[in-house]
């Protein structure tokens, strides 16, 4: 089956041998991993909600109800999904991206075609990165010394 949302993962250099360093750790260690991750994309994801809820179209207000952290190793959120939105029930899928960029052959998005530049979603996720990525950074750095301490 085809993927029905978007997720948007946090860019970080270094990544694969961070986690690569992670095999060799307790399974405890990606568990913690995992949550404290989720923990530093929720604010993201709220942020990001509140976006999409204070946007003028009113697709966006339903879409942005789908947006979520996600529990991953690595920073993630995601929006979209088969849940059914609006009085035409339609899957939320089927809005996201004309929520987020417009559409020019669909009038019910009430705005055209942006392009490249995203009305909502993008802009606030792509002010986040950076922080976000140097948190994550810190978050790894410091459950590889706990559990390297502990060996």
């Amino acid at each position: 089956m085809a993927k029905t949302s978007l997720v948007v993962t946090v860019k970080v250099d270094g990544i694969g041998a961070a986690l690569q360093a992670f095999k060799f750790l307790p399974k405890d260690a990606t568990k913690r991993l995992r949550t404290e991750t989720v923990k530093l994309v929720e604010d993201l994801a709220v942020r990001t909600r509140a976006d999409g809820m204070a946007d003028a179209a009113p697709q966006s207000r339903l879409v942005a109800t789908t947006v979520k952290a996600e529990r991953d190793r690595v920073p993630a959120i995601s929006a979209g999904g088969t849940r059914r939105l609006g009085s035409n029930r339609a899957p939320a899928y089927k809005l996201l991206f004309g929520s987020i960029f417009g559409s020019n052959a669909y009038p019910q998005f009430h705005r055209p075609h942006a392009g490249r530049n995203a009305y909502w979603f993008f802009p606030i996720v792509e002010e986040e990165l950076p922080r976000i990525a140097e948190a994550w950074k810190n978050v790894v750095d410091g459950i590889v010394r706990d559990f390297s301490e502990g060996a």
